[in-house]
């Protein structure tokens, strides 16, 4: 099953995609997208690090998630990415396009070839002002795209606000 947990900073999403990938009695493996370039970085690193199971795998990978997606996946296996947006804004800081769609539709192709339990969470960026500047325009634009064609592709889709989750596709939870 692939799932899209999506929602805005601080909504819950992590805790819902950490519950669900708990529940679901899997051997986890966690896909860490965030490079720890800052302090407040690190802050939010060893945040989520704390709030794991130490028996959870960990694979930090910030440019090729399919690549690791298709190395990872497997049968009684729930890979956690998180997350979608962190390993975009990681592509688009190279200022390599090339790179950035070669990326984006490697992901897409290989999502419904991959066995066992996937949940991607990912940022929504797309409910609030239009940014003034060309990358962070770019970035939203980026971002939403990315959401409508992995959401075509899931077989649930959530958005979590205030700690609350709402099934906008599939079973609800």
């Amino acid at each position: 099953m692939l799932q899209l947990i999506l929602g805005g900073a601080r909504s819950g999403k992590s805790r819902l995609a950490e519950k669900l990938a708990t529940d679901s009695a899997l051997e986890v493996i966690y896909i860490a997208t965030s490079q720890p370039l800052d302090g407040e970085m690190n802050q939010r690193i060893a945040h989520h690090r704390q709030r794991r199971p130490s028996h959870w795998g960990l694979i930090e990978e910030p440019l090729e998630l399919a690549r690791v997606l298709q190395q990872a996946a497997g049968t009684g296996r729930c890979l956690l990415v998180d997350c979608l947006t962190l390993w975009l804004t990681n592509l688009l800081m190279l200022e390599d396009e090339q790179r950035l769609v070669f990326e984006r539709e490697a992901l897409l192709q290989c999502v419904a070839t991959l066995p066992g339990e996937i949940i991607f969470v990912s940022n929504e960026t797309g409910m609030g002002v239009v940014p003034l500047g060309e990358l962070t325009r770019r970035y939203v634009d980026e971002a939403g795209w990315l959401h409508q064609a992995l959401a075509e592709r899931c077989q649930r889709v959530v958005l979590t606000v205030a700690g609350l989750s709402l099934t906008l596709k599939g079973t609800a939870l």
